[in-house]
């Protein structure tokens, strides 16, 4: 499948070119792959690293460890391989596709559009909204009952455009020895380092990577209070904290802009924000529709957020600020921001595998960016703040 950099709109395009220059077509190309290594955060709260790699080579997984982090390991990612255009059609949603082009099964929830001659055991194949063809596999059910049904498997993939194993289905997931996440993903809870006697506070929790990251590293000890909007968001939270054995959460759906009002007593020694973005670094990118005016709406809805941060940090305490994209606007002028606004500083990353932010902040030497191209990662940003 070509690389059509139209998927991706024109002042997006632009802005790209403004920012980051020559690099700026290197990046998108590499955002519409998905990186080499697939990374798994070992669950060091009910098994040591060591162990879960024997365990997964023994079922023929490729598991390397990753040296850098003590609960770090990735999985090689296959491909890319040509699909057969052979099969009645079912077009994929932007997010089932981003997953299904790594070989995931599609569910019924992410079918736009499906033959409706279809019917369970046919060959298909499986595009993208930008029509590329991402997938071969077999009908799970018929084409009119794919577009109606609410859950269910629509089709099982047999061949996509890249390979990683399906985590989900082995028994080490159930029972909670790994957590699926990107490496910066992975960063930002060792950049905040988090101790067991410590109040932390993880203001856009959901799904809980982040949460229960913390939690492996303050050995389930001290308190962690964990906040999302959404029920069903925070619903999945607790599905997670409960399978990896988690104790020290307390999680509430509430907006959490809001915690210095409604909870006037919390004071948190840390903070870690990864709020709403425009997720512009998220890999595989098929096709992007976002632009300039998603990106500034993005940014002045981070900053509610870290004022929020502000307000409930002790004096001293230290806020984990993250995104998954690689606007300017929505990193280091939000960064910017938080200084000259709450007057908070820019305080040394103890672990660095990315490279430095842009100039346009002082000590921009203190921020971390991961580009795709450069770090083999997602497009990734993190900043670590003192409050005065």
């Amino acid at each position: 499948m070509k690389h059509d950099l139209r998927a991706f709109p024109s002042e997006l395009l632009a802005y790209f070119n403004k920012v980051f220059g020559e690099e700026a077509h290197l990046m998108i190309d590499s955002l519409k792959r998905p990186a080499q290594r697939y990374f798994i955060r070992v669950n060091t709260l009910k098994i040591r690293k060591e162990i879960l790699l024997s365990r997964l080579r023994a079922r023929g997984i490729e598991a390397y460890d990753y040296p850098l982090l003590d609960d770090a390991i990735y999985l090689a990612v296959k491909g890319p391989f040509e699909i057969p255009e052979k099969g009645k059609v079912v077009i994929a949603d932007k997010f089932a596709s981003e997953s299904v082009y790594v070989g995931a099964n599609l569910y019924a929830p992410g079918v736009l559009k499906a033959d409706p001659t279809i019917r369970k055991g046919d060959l298909v194949i499986i595009k993208s909204p930008s029509g590329g063809v991402i997938a071969q596999g077999i009908a799970m059910m018929s084409g009119a009952l794919m577009k109606k049904a609410s859950q269910g498997l629509a089709v099982k993939v047999r061949l996509s455009r890249y390979y990683v194993p399906s985590l989900r289905e082995l028994k080490e997931y159930r029972l909670g020895l790994i957590y699926e996440q990107s490496l910066p993903a992975m960063l930002v809870s060792h950049v905040l380092r988090p101790c067991p006697d410590e109040v932390v506070v993880d203001m856009c929790a959901a799904p809980g990577g982040k949460t229960t990251h913390m939690a492996q590293l303050m050995k389930n000890q001290g308190i962690i209070y964990a906040f999302d909007r959404s029920p069903a968001k925070v619903r999945k939270l607790l599905e997670n904290v409960r399978r990896l054995g988690v104790k020290n959460v307390e999680a509430f759906v509430h907006d959490s802009r809001y915690l210095h009002v409604d909870f006037p007593d919390l004071k948190a020694d840390k903070v870690l924000l990864d709020p709403p973005c425009s997720a512009l670094g998220v890999r595989p990118k098929l096709y992007e529709s976002k632009g300039i005016k998603d990106i500034i709406s993005c940014m002045d809805y981070q900053k509610q957020f870290l004022r929020a941060a502000f307000k409930i940090l002790k004096s001293g305490g230290l806020l984990a600020y993250s995104t998954c994209t690689l606007s300017v606007e929505e990193n280091e002028l939000v960064i910017k921001y938080a200084i000259n606004n709450f007057g908070m500083r820019l305080v040394e990353q103890s672990i660095i595998l990315g490279s430095e932010g842009l100039e346009i902040v002082e000590h921009h030497d203190r921020l971390q960016r991961f580009y795709p191209h450069r770090h083999d990662t997602p497009g990734y940003f993190i900043a670590l703040l003192e409050k005065p």
